[in-house]
C-alpha cells in the first residue's frame, strides 16, 4: 500500500511539475489524454476566403498540398467566398481551437474587418505568419492612350472626375491601393467596385479606363500586350515586371501591397501553432510553390512571430488612415 501511494504521489508531482512547464511557456496545453496525442491526426480544413480558380485560389490550393506533405495528413482546401473575406474569417472564428480549421488570409483580414464587414478586429484570430507579398499594379489596356503614368496623371488632372479605375470591391485591397495612388498624384478618378471576375474584362471592354490587381491577376495579360502596367505602389521593382515603375520612383508617395498568410482560431495551443506554422514555412519554401511565386510574380518571404505581428500592425494603421480619409472605415456598421 506504502509503495502504491508513493508511486501514485510521483505521478501527482509530476503531473503538478508538467502543467506549470506548459503555463510558463505559454503553450496553453492540457495534460488530458486527448491533448497528448501527437498532432494531426486526422485531415485539416484549409479555408480560402475567395472563389475557384482566381489568384489567391491557385496559389493557396497548392500550399495546402506541400502542407499536407509535411504534417502527413490531407490539408484540404475549401472555399467560402463572401463579402471580402467576411465568411471564411467568421467561419474560422467560430471554429474550435484545435489545429483543424486553417485560414488562408490576406490583407483582407484588415480590410474587411476595418470596414466593418464583420463584429471583430483582426486580432480576435490567431496569425501563424506570411507566406508571400505582392505588388498591385495600375494598368490600362494594351492600346490605350497612356504609356506613362504620368501620361494617366496629366490626363486625370485636366479632366477631374473624368476616369474611371476599376477594383475588385469596396473597401478590398485594390480599391485602397486606387485610392492611395490617385491621393498620391493629385487626381480625382471615379472607383468602380466591380469585383474580381469583373475587374480585369471591364478594363478589356472599355468600361472602366485603369484598374488595380493584384499582380497575379494580371501577369498573363501583361505577357500577353492586353494590358500594360504603368506602375507599383511598392518600395522595389518586382522582378518578374522589372521594367515596371513604383510610384516612389515617379514622385508619388503611395505604398500598399498584398500580403498572404495562415490565420487560425483564437486560443489555439501554442505547440500546435508551432507545427503549422512550420509546415507553412516549408510549403512555402517547396520547389513546387517557389516555382509557382516565379511565374505569377509573388515574393516568397515566409514572416512568423513577433515580425509578423508588428507588420500586421503597421499595415492595420496604414489601411486605417486610408479608409478614414475615403470615408470608409468602419462604414458597413454605421
Amino acid at each position: 500500500m506504502r509503495v502504491m501511494r508513493r508511486s501514485m504521489n510521483r505521478r501527482r508531482a509530476f503531473g503538478r511539475i508538467a502543467a506549470g512547464m506548459a503555463a510558463a511557456l505559454g503553450l496553453g496545453l492540457s495534460l488530458s489524454p486527448p491533448a497528448l496525442a501527437e498532432y494531426p491526426q486526422k485531415p485539416i480544413e484549409f479555408i480560402i476566403p475567395f472563389g475557384a480558380g482566381g489568384g489567391a485560389d491557385i496559389e493557396g490550393r497548392l500550399l495546402a498540398k506541400e502542407m499536407g506533405k509535411h504534417l502527413g495528413v490531407n490539408v484540404v482546401p475549401v472555399n467560402k467566398p463572401g463579402a471580402g473575406g467576411a465568411v471564411t474569417y467568421t467561419y474560422v472564428k467560430n471554429a474550435a481551437p484545435d489545429g483543424y480549421t486553417v485560414a488562408w488570409a490576406s490583407t483582407s483580414i484588415l480590410t474587411t474587418t476595418n470596414i466593418g464587414n464583420v463584429p471583430f478586429k483582426h486580432d480576435a484570430l490567431d496569425h501563424l505568419g506570411r507566406v508571400e507579398w505582392q505588388p498591385m499594379p495600375f494598368a490600362v489596356k494594351g492600346d490605350s492612350r497612356w504609356s506613362t503614368f504620368d501620361d494617366f496623371v496629366d490626363d486625370c488632372r485636366a479632366n477631374p472626375g473624368a476616369l474611371k479605375v476599376a477594383n475588385s470591391g469596396t473597401g478590398s485591397a485594390t480599391h485602397l491601393a486606387a485610392i492611395a495612388i490617385a491621393k498620391a498624384a493629385g487626381c480625382e478618378i471615379v472607383h468602380l467596385p466591380v469585383g474580381i471576375k469583373r475587374r480585369n474584362a471591364s478594363v478589356l471592354s472599355g468600361e472602366a479606363d485603369a484598374m488595380v490587381a493584384p499582380l497575379t491577376g494580371a501577369v498573363r495579360l501583361s505577357q500577353a500586350k492586353k494590358i500594360r502596367l504603368l506602375a507599383v505602389p511598392s518600395r522595389e521593382r518586382n522582378a518578374v515586371i522589372p521594367d515596371v515603375p513604383t510610384t516612389a520612383e515617379l514622385g508619388y508617395a503611395a505604398e500598399l501591397d498584398l500580403f498572404r498568410s495562415l490565420s487560425v482560431p483564437k486560443g489555439t495551443p501554442g505547440a500546435i501553432k508551432a507545427t503549422l506554422a512550420d509546415a507553412m514555412v516549408e510549403a512555402a519554401q517547396s520547389d513546387a510553390f517557389m516555382k509557382l511565386a516565379k511565374e505569377k510574380g509573388f515574393t516568397v518571404e515566409p514572416m512568423v512571430g513577433d515580425g509578423f505581428d508588428a507588420l500586421l500592425a503597421a499595415e492595420d494603421d496604414k489601411i486605417v488612415g486610408i479608409m478614414k480619409d475615403a470615408g470608409l472605415y468602419q462604414s458597413k456598421t454605421n
